[in-house]
């Protein structure tokens, strides 16, 4: 054995031995130098996480990409049902480390199985960002997963039970957590610069105008680059059509996915929640109306919505979703309280009074944890076997919030929800929205 193949191996040992002693830890984000991540370019083969992709469309391409600039991490394999998706990224990961070496694979149990893989970063298509998650989680590989988190809350309760058993570490693909401007709206917040805060309105880009425009929905010989099968997983079976799979067409197909409910909204509901000092619980109440196209055979998902939560604590979370039948509110996050208001959103930040923008903290008040890079943070926990900025058990919170407005619209009324049992209250019919079933041979 050489002594690069040694070191591997203890270093490998190592994450794994720790791994189920960092489970029973109450770990707080750990950041650390950059100098000791091999920022300086002198990380040794040993050393390096060892990183998979599952699903490397546009988004998983691009976190891919990401990961590859840091020196710590070596791509060692792909995986996509799409052959050409496939073929891209390989040449991609070849290009970069000057090798042919990066393994190509179509089914992602075979990906998993790898015991020289640490980590996986999984970005396939929503229905199935669990099931990659638990195959991975259950293989000891720790998770970065893109959002949404899942197509139900059951689902999603399952896998955090799985990452605190395997002691594993996530991160979620809730990326504005890693922006400074994100951050100070939150802290100013959290620290009562504002007054106390009675609302928070959430507003977000619905994608109504979005979809194809492909209405031709007649079945079409499936493409010999593509795994129709593998692509459809726990999905119902359904004949393949162009439509089915062009993006952002899918996104508006309940059987796939939540639409911009989730699939975007989750973005700065996420940010609510952690403003909200709520990050660990939920709201209790949740009512609201959408629209839905009329005009599609295949698209089902809200394509504009308004809904208020109430929370505990008396907040009022407005989620507005602009499209057809709703002005909604302004896009981005706005807290207001008894004393000011602050506006956030990607790259701007606006508040009232103004100086609130300067506004410091003491070192007793509330510092909520920096991260700069999202895949940087991960990787930080990856070592350090520490808590993510976005782990497990706030990014299932924030994907319920979510996931509750979509119920609210299909029942059309008025839900309470513990956020402590995570059930709803005294309602059987909404209760039963918490699970979806997977077709066969697919489950939890």
């Amino acid at each position: 054995m050489t002594r690069a193949h040694a070191g591997e191996m203890n270093r490998r040992q190592f994450l794994k031995k720790t791994a189920g002693a960092a489970a029973a830890i109450a770990a707080v984000p750990h950041i650390v130098p950059s100098t000791a991540l091999g920022q300086t370019g002198t990380t040794t083969p040993g050393e390096r996480i060892v990183m998979g992709s599952i699903g490397v469309g546009n988004m998983g391409f691009g976190d891919m990409n990401a990961f590859m600039t840091m020196p710590e991490v070596q791509v060692v394999a792909v995986c996509d049902v799409k052959r050409t998706m496939r073929d891209r990224a390989k040449e991609a990961v070849d290009a970069h480390y000057g090798n042919t070496d990066c393994a190509t694979y179509n089914d992602f149990r075979e990906l998993v199985a790898r015991d020289d893989i640490d980590a996986v970063c999984i970005a396939s298509l929503d229905s199935w960002h669990v099931l990659h998650a638990l195959a991975a989680v259950r293989s000891g590989k720790d998770v970065y997963v893109e959002k949404p988190l899942g197509m139900s809350i059951n689902e999603i309760k399952v896998l955090r039970d799985a990452i605190h058993r395997y002691g594993r570490v996530f991160q979620f693909g809730t990326q504005q957590r890693s922006s400074q401007e994100f951050r100070h709206a939150c802290e100013l917040a959290r620290n009562g610069r504002l007054g106390k805060i009675h609302t928070i309105k959430v507003g977000v880009h619905a994608g109504a105008a979005e979809r194809s425009g492909l209405k031709t929905y007649l079945p079409e010989p499936v493409p010999d680059w593509l795994d129709y099968e593998m692509w459809l997983g726990p999905a119902p079976w359904s004949p393949y059509t162009t439509a089915r799979l062009t993006y952002p067409h899918w996104f508006h197909i309940s059987d796939y996915s939540l639409g911009y409910v989730s699939g975007w909204g989750i973005h700065h509901i996420d940010i609510a929640q952690w403003g909200n000092g709520t990050e660990l619980t939920g709201p209790v109440e949740v009512e609201g109306t959408a629209q839905f196209p009329s005009d599609d055979a295949l698209c089902d998902n809200p394509i504009s919505w308004n809904t208020r939560m109430k929370y505990a604590d008396g907040v009022d979370l407005i989620y507005t979703g602009d499209g057809p039948g709703f002005t909604g509110v302004r896009h981005g996050i706005t807290f207001e309280g008894s004393d000011g208001w602050v506006w956030v959103n990607r790259g701007a930040i606006e508040a009232e009074p103004k100086s609130l923008l300067n506004e410091q903290f003491g070192p007793n008040e509330i510092h909520l944890p920096i991260s700069n890079f999202h895949q940087q943070n991960f990787l930080e926990g990856v070592r350090t076997r520490g808590k993510t900025i976005s782990n497990i058990d706030v990014a299932v919170r924030s994907d319920t919030v979510c996931q509750l407005a979509w119920c609210a619209f299909h029942l059309q009324r008025k839900l309470r929800w513990d956020p402590v049992k995570e059930a709803f209250i005294g309602d059987a019919d909404a209760n039963r929205m918490l699970d979806r079933t997977l077709r066969s041979p697919w489950h939890l």
